[in-house]
């Protein structure tokens, strides 16, 4: 098992989560694949998107249903600053993850992090677990609890 999948249960169980975390044989970088790979619907997939705030320059984590796409001008408006993609070697080292496999916890780093209002439709989603191939399932309200997110979209 990986560091970073250990570091992903370890806050987990920290937060008073049970996860089982799946190492799945292809990847699940895309919500496409990961559904696939989950034999579950597109929506029900967790894309955790980190953003950098133009005025601020602190990280965003935004948790974004598999069947979205975030509106950056929208996004803006309820964030409160306007957004742009963050460089993924910022990412890498104030999250200790790599983008594609950005779990929406675990991180070495406090982030301000927002769901997706679609994702808690659903009665369970899947998201990343530290690496590119490894998800796991969670209640969405759950999650929502543990990251601290507040709602968007």
């Amino acid at each position: 098992m990986s560091k970073s999948i250990r570091r992903v249960q370890t806050a987990a169980e920290s937060a008073g989560l049970a996860i089982d975390v799946k190492t799945m044989p292809d990847s699940t970088r895309t919500a496409q694949d990961a559904a696939t790979a989950c034999g579950c619907e597109v929506g029900q997939i967790t894309k955790s998107l980190v953003f950098e705030g133009i005025d601020s320059g602190e990280l965003k984590l935004l948790l974004v249903s598999g069947q979205n796409q975030v509106d950056l001008d929208a996004a803006a408006k309820t964030i409160g600053e306007p957004l742009q993609r963050a460089n993924p070697k910022d990412v890498r080292s104030k999250t200790s993850f790599a983008i594609g496999g950005i779990p929406p916890f675990g991180h070495t780093c406090p982030l301000d992090t927002w769901i997706d209002s679609h994702l808690l439709n659903y009665e369970t989603i899947w998201a990343a677990a530290g690496t590119p191939n490894a998800v796991f399932s969670v209640d969405p309200q759950a999650l929502k609890k543990i990251t601290g997110a507040r709602l968007f979209m």
